[in-house]
C-alpha cells in the first residue's frame, strides 16, 4: 500500500507506514469511505478496493462546461500535497463563486513536428513537454484539469484559493517556457527539431459545483473566461506569453509586459487589450505585494499619510524629500509604509525597498545589496557572469557615463573584479568609489523617473549603509527622489537640521481609531464591551497587540464565530489573554501542534526568511510532509508564503513571531540546528563561500563550530576591512579573537592570535581608539614572546613606536623603534625597517630634533623608488607619500620652504596620480601647514578645506581633529575669528579626548592667540 504522505510502499497488512509512521488509509473509489489496510472491498458499500495508486485525471472541455475522466497514458500528474489540499477544500468548494487565473498552453505546430515520427518515438518527445508544463503549474500550485494530445488547461485559485492567483499562473508561464527552452536544445540534438509553446492567460470569475473524492470535479464557467484565455494561447507566437488585462491589474507590480495594443477576438464584439508576459518584475516579496488577508482595518493614520502625499508631492517637483517613521516594535510602522507605497498616489514612481536584519550590523552594505539585486533583478541562482550581464546592461543602457561606477557595483555584488585599476586601490579608495557608485546610478535613474526608495529598521543598520544614506541625503534637495526610513526610538542619527528632513512620531492609535479597528475584528454584539474595554487597557492601543489578543481569544475558544461577527462565551475573568506580545506569542506557539512547533523552531533558527530547499535539508522530513505541516502554519498565520519565483519562501509574519520561536529552543537544540544548516550551506555553495561568508559566520557561530567561527569572522572582517569599513572589521576580528578561547592551543592558532590583534590594530587607528590599540598589542607582545617569533616581535615594536609617539611618550617610541631596527636588520624584513623609519621620523619630529628626524625619512625617501613607489606595508597612507610628508613638516620647522615646495609636489603628484585619498589627505594636511607657517594663508585654507572634506568624507576620524585646528588658526589668522574660535575649540577638546600629549600643546598655543 502506498502511503498518502510520504509515498512510501508498504505491505499491505501494515496498518502504519513504514517510511514516516503515518496511518495507511485505503479509500473507497465509490463512497469514499475509509477502509482498514488489506480489505479488497469496500466495508460500507461493497465495491472492490485496489491498493492506491496515483490519480490520474484529465479534462474534456469546452467554454461552459468541464468534466474529468481518467488518462492512463499520462503518469500522476497531480502532487500529493496538492491534491490534499484539493480535498481539504471540498467544503468550502460546492456552490462557491471563484475568481481565478486560466491558463491554455499547447505545442505550436505539433502536427508538422511529429510528422513522419514512429507513434512510441513522438509519444517519447511529446510527453515530456506535457510533463514540463504540468511541472510548472504544479510549482505555482495550480491544477491541471485538461491534458489534450499538444497541450494543457490549467487554473489558478481553484480548487484551492488564492489571493494572488495572477501572479501565480504568470509565474507558472514563464517557469514553463524556460523548461522548454531547455529541452529544445535536448531535442535539437537528437531529432534535429525544434520544440516551442505558445501560452494564454486570462482572469475572471467560475463557479464550482462539486468534487468528489477522488478529484473528479463539475465547473460551470460564468462569461467568457475560458474562451478568452483560449483566445490569447490562439494569438501567441511560438515562445511567447500572452495575457488580458483583466490579468494584468492583479499582477502588474510582479510582472513585466509588453503592450500589444487592442486586438480583435473571434467571439467578442469589441476588440482586447493584450499584453505580452515578458519576465518577472522587480517586486517579488508577496508580504509587501498582496498580504491583505493578514492586515486587519488600517486606521488612525491620516495626518501621517497626509505628511507623505505631501512630500510625494515636492519630491515630484525635484525637490527631494525624507521622512521617518519613528515608534516601538508593532506599532505600525511598516504598515503605514506597505498603504502609502501600494496607494494610487504613487503610481508613475520607481519604488525600491530593502531592510536591516537584527544579525546584519557586521554585514556591510547588506540593505544596499539587497535593494541593488532588487534593481537589477538578480536571483539567488544566478552565477558570476550572469550577474555581469544584469549589470552591465542596465547601467549601459540608462547611461555610458555610468559605466565607471562598473567596478564598485559588481565588486559590491560578490563578482570577482580583474579590472587592475579596481585592484589596484586600496581599501578606502574602494569605499568611497563604492558609495559614489550607488549614489550616481540612483540620481541618474531618478531623472529617468522618479525614485521611491524605503529602508526600513535603520536600528540594526551597518555602518557602511549608514554611511551611503547620509551621502544621499546630501544629494535630495534637488532630485525626484522620496527617501523613507523607519526604526525603534534607540537609533542616533544626524539628520534633524535638515529642512527637507520630517520625522514622524508614530504613537499608540487614540481611542476612536481603536474602537473601529475593534470593531472591524470583533464586531457589535453586546457581549464584547467589557472584552474591548479589557483590550484596550491591556494592550494600550497597539494595533499588532489587539490583533494577537484577539487571535488568541479565538484559538482558545473564548470567542465564536468569524472576523466582524464574534460572540464571547467565556466568562471575562477566566480568559487566559498575555500582557505582552513576547507572551502572547510564546503562548501561540505553545498551543501549535509537537510537529508544527518543531518546523517552526527550525524555520526560526534559518532567520525571518526561510527558503523550503533549506529547511526541507535539516528537518530530514519527506517533502510532502513538511508542506503539510507548512500549510497548517500559514493557516494559523504564523508564515506566509513571500517568494513564489524562483524558487519558495517563506517568512515570518511578524519579526517578533521570529524571535519568539527562536527563544523557545533550548540552546543546545539552537546549536544542534545552527551547525545543520551550516554544513547544509557549504555543501551547497562550495564554490562561492565568499559571497555569504557573514552568514555562515553567524551559523557557525550559533552552532559553536568554533574552527569555522576562526575562519569565516576572520575572513568577514578582512572583506569588512578590504571596504574600510572598520567598525564591521573590528567586529568580526573580536569574534574570532572569541574563537580561538575554545579551541585547543597550537602553534598555529597562537599566530593566528597575534595576527588578529595587529588586524584589529590597523581596523582601530583610523577610529581613534587608541587605548583598545594598545591592550591589544600587549596582548600580542605576551604570545609573541612565547612562541619566540622575532619577525612578529618585530611588528609589536614598530606599532608600539607609533603608539607612544601618538600618546607623547617619546622614550618608550625612539625605545620601541630601535628594538624594532634591530629586529628587521636581523630578519631582514624590508617592510618592517621602512616603517619603522617612518614612525621614528615623527617621534624625533615631536621632541624638536629635526635633523635627526630627517635622517630617518630621507632614508625611505632614498629607498621607495620604482614599484616600491606604491606600496603600502600595511600603512594607511603610501609610505612614499608619508615619508615625504613628515619631511615637510620637518623642512617647515627650519624654514626650509623651497625644499618642502618641492616635496610637497612630488608627494601631491603620487598621491594623485593613484588617486589616493588617505594619501592626499596627509599631502593637503602637511602641505597646508607649511603655507600656514609661510604666511600663504589662502593656499593653506585651499588645501586644509579639502583635506577635511576628504576625511569626513571616508570618515577618517583620525585626522579630524588636527586639520580642523590647523584650518581653524589659519582663519583666525587670516581675520575668520567667528568662524575659528568653535572649530579650534571643538578640535582641542577632540585631541584632549585622544590623549596625544604631543599634539596637544601647539593647538592650546593657538587656540590661546586666537581669544586674542
Amino acid at each position: 500500500m502506498r502511503c498518502e504522505s510520504c509515498g512510501f510502499e508498504n505491505p499491505p497488512t501494515l496498518n502504519f507506514c513504514g517510511g514516516c509512521g503515518a496511518r495507511l488509509r485505503l479509500s473507497c473509489p465509490r463512497c469514499g469511505a475509509e477502509n482498514p489496510p488489506g480489505f479488497k472491498f469496500c466495508g460500507q458499500c461493497g465495491a472492490g478496493l485496489a491498493v492506491s495508486q496515483p490519480t490520474r485525471s484529465v479534462v474534456t472541455t469546452n467554454t461552459d462546461r468541464i468534466s474529468l475522466r481518467q488518462e492512463p497514458q499520462i503518469q500522476s500528474y497531480t502532487p500529493q500535497h496538492l491534491a490534499e489540499k484539493i480535498l481539504q477544500s471540498r467544503s468550502a468548494l460546492e456552490g462557491e463563486r471563484k475568481q481565478i487565473t486560466v491558463l491554455f498552453a499547447d505545442i505550436k505546430g505539433s502536427l508538422e513536428l511529429l510528422a513522419g515520427l514512429d507513434p512510441e518515438e513522438a509519444r517519447r518527445l511529446l510527453d515530456p513537454v506535457l510533463h514540463r508544463m504540468m511541472e510548472a503549474v504544479h510549482r505555482y500550485e495550480g491544477t491541471v484539469n485538461q491534458v489534450l494530445g499538444d497541450g494543457i488547461m490549467a487554473l489558478f485559485g481553484a480548487p484551492v484559493a488564492h489571493e494572488d492567483h495572477a501572479v501565480r499562473a504568470c509565474y507558472a508561464a514563464l517557469a514553463m517556457q524556460e523548461a522548454i527552452r531547455r529541452y529544445t536544445e535536448e531535442v535539437r540534438r537528437q531529432h534535429g527539431v525544434e520544440v516551442q509553446i505558445r501560452v494564454g492567460l486570462n482572469s475572471g470569475e467560475v463557479v464550482v459545483r462539486t468534487i468528489g473524492h477522488d478529484l473528479h470535479m463539475d465547473y460551470s464557467a460564468i462569461g467568457q473566461t475560458t474562451h478568452l484565455a483560449a483566445r490569447m494561447e490562439q494569438l501567441a507566437t511560438p515562445g511567447t506569453i500572452r495575457l488580458t488585462m483583466n490579468t494584468l491589474r492583479l499582477a502588474e507590480d510582479f510582472i513585466q509586459v509588453k503592450s500589444l495594443g487592442l486586438i480583435p477576438v473571434k467571439g467578442l464584439q469589441d476588440p482586447v487589450e493584450v499584453f505580452e508576459l515578458v519576465g518577472a518584475g522587480p517586486v517579488r516579496r508577496r508580504l509587501q505585494a498582496s498580504l491583505a488577508r493578514g492586515f486587519t482595518r488600517f486606521v488612525g493614520r491620516q495626518p501621517e499619510l497626509e505628511t507623505l502625499r505631501q512630500a510625494l508631492e515636492q519630491a515630484g517637483r525635484d525637490h527631494g524629500q525624507m521622512v521617518a517613521l519613528v515608534g516601538e516594535p508593532g506599532i505600525g510602522k511598516s504598515r503605514l509604509f506597505y498603504e502609502f507605497t501600494r496607494s494610487r498616489l504613487t503610481q508613475g514612481w520607481l519604488m525600491l525597498e530593502s531592510s536591516s536584519v537584527s544579525y546584519g550590523k557586521a554585514t556591510a552594505y547588506l540593505p544596499v545589496i539587497d535593494l541593488l539585486k532588487t534593481y537589477f533583478q538578480m536571483e539567488d541562482r544566478d552565477d558570476s557572469r550572469r550577474i555581469r550581464e544584469k549589470v552591465m546592461g542596465k547601467i549601459l543602457a540608462l547611461e555610458e557615463a555610468l559605466r565607471p561606477t562598473l567596478p564598485a557595483l559588481l565588486s559590491l555584488l560578490g563578482v570577482p573584479m580583474e579590472d587592475p585599476s579596481w585592484k589596484q586601490l586600496d581599501p578606502p579608495q574602494r569605499r568611497q568609489r563604492t558609495l559614489e557608485a550607488i549614489k550616481h546610478l540612483l540620481l541618474r535613474e531618478s531623472q529617468v523617473q522618479p525614485l521611491l526608495l524605503v529602508f526600513e529598521d535603520l536600528h540594526w543598520i551597518d555602518t557602511e549603509t549608514q554611511a551611503f544614506l547620509e551621502s544621499l541625503i546630501e544629494s535630495l534637495p534637488t532630485v525626484r527622489i522620496l527617501l523613507l526610513v523607519n526604526y525603534r526610538p534607540e537609533y542616533q542619527h544626524g539628520w534633524g537640521s535638515k529642512s527637507y528632513y520630517t520625522q514622524l512620531r508614530i504613537d499608540l492609535l487614540p481611542p476612536e481609531s481603536v474602537e473601529k479597528l475593534l470593531q472591524s475584528l470583533l464586531g457589535n454584539d453586546a457581549s464584547l464591551q467589557p472584552l474591548k474595554q479589557s483590550l484596550i487597557e491591556r494592550t494600550q492601543g497597539n494595533p499588532f497587540f489587539l490583533e494577537e489578543s484577539i487571535r488568541t481569544l479565538v484559538e482558545t475558544q473564548a470567542l465564536v464565530g468569524e472576523r466582524g461577527a464574534y460572540r464571547l462565551v467565556k466568562e471575562l475573568p477566566t480568559l487566559q489573554m498575555p500582557v505582552t506580545v513576547q507572551a502572547m506569542l510564546a503562548a501561540r506557539i505553545d498551543r501549535l501542534p509537537l510537529e508544527e512547533k518543531r518546523w517552526l523552531q527550525c524555520a526560526a533558527v534559518i532567520g525571518k526568511d526561510v527558503k523550503f530547499n533549506l529547511l526541507q535539508a535539516i528537518a530530514e522530513l519527506p517533502e510532502e510532509a513538511l508542506r503539510r505541516s507548512l500549510l497548517r502554519l500559514q493557516t494559523a498565520e504564523f508564515l506566509y508564503e513571500t517568494n513564489l519565483f524562483p524558487d519558495l519562501e517563506y517568512t515570518f509574519k511578524h519579526a517578533l513571531t521570529h524571535e519568539v520561536a527562536y527563544g523557545s529552543l533550548l540552546q543546545e537544540r539552537r546549536r544542534v540546528l545552527h551547525t545543520q544548516i551550516l554544513k547544509v550551506l557549504e555543501a551547497r555553495s562550495a564554490d562561492r563561500l565568499d559571497k555569504q561568508v557573514e552568514r555562515l559566520a553567524h551559523h557557525a557561530l550559533q552552532g559553536e563550530v568554533w574552527d569555522k567561527v576562526l575562519i569565516y569572522f576572520h575572513q568577514a572582517g578582512a572583506k569588512a576591512a578590504a571596504r574600510s569599513a572598520n567598525r564591521e572589521a573590528v567586529s568580526c576580528f573580536e569574534q574570532a579573537l572569541v574563537a580561538l578561547k575554545h579551541l585547543p592551543e597550537s602553534c598555529e592558532l597562537l599566530e593566528q592570535a597575534i595576527d588578529l590583534r595587529f588586524n584589529l590594530q590597523n581596523a582601530l587607528f583610523p577610529l581613534g581608539e587608541f587605548e583598545r590599540i594598545l591592550n591589544f598589542l600587549h596582548e600580542a607582545e605576551t604570545l609573541a614572546k612565547a612562541l619566540d617569533d622575532q619577525r612578529r616581535l618585530g611588528w609589536l615594536s614598530c606599532y608600539m613606536t607609533q603608539h607612544f609617539w601618538f600618546i607623547g611618550n617619546s622614550d618608550r617610541a625612539i625605545e620601541s623603534g630601535q628594538h624594532a631596527l634591530m629586529i628587521a636588520n636581523a630578519v631582514q624584513d624590508f617592510a618592517l625597517q621602512t616603517m619603522t623609519n617612518f614612525f621614528l621620523g615623527q617621534v624625533y619630529y615631536n621632541l624638536g630634533n629635526y635633523s635627526r628626524a630627517m635622517d630617518f625619512l630621507r632614508k625611505n625617501v632614498e629607498s621607495l623608488q620604482g614599484d616600491l613607489i606604491y606600496e603600502r606595508f600595511n600603512l594607511g597612507i603610501l609610505p612614499f607619500v608619508g615619508s615625504r610628508n613628515w619631511l615637510i613638516y620637518c623642512l617647515t620647522e627650519v624654514g626650509e620652504f623651497t625644499e618642502g615646495i618641492i616635496r610637497v609636489e612630488e608627494a601631491l603628484q603620487v598621491a594623485e596620480a593613484v588617486n589616493h585619498p588617505q594619501s592626499l589627505i596627509d599631502v593637503c594636511y602637511r602641505a597646508g601647514f607649511l603655507y600656514l607657517r609661510k604666511g600663504e594663508f589662502q593656499k593653506a585654507i585651499v588645501l586644509l578645506e579639502r583635506g577635511l572634506a576628504l576625511s569626513q568624507t571616508l570618515n577618517i576620524s583620525f585626522y579630524l581633529p588636527f586639520i580642523d585646528s590647523t584650518l581653524s588658526y589659519t582663519y583666525a589668522l587670516s581675520g575668520r575669528i567667528t568662524e575659528a574660535i568653535p572649530l579650534l575649540e571643538r578640535a582641542v577638546g577632540q585631541i584632549v579626548s585622544m590623549r596625544t600629549v604631543g599634539n596637544l600643546s601647539i593647538r592650546v598655543v593657538w587656540l590661546s592667540e586666537s581669544y586674542r
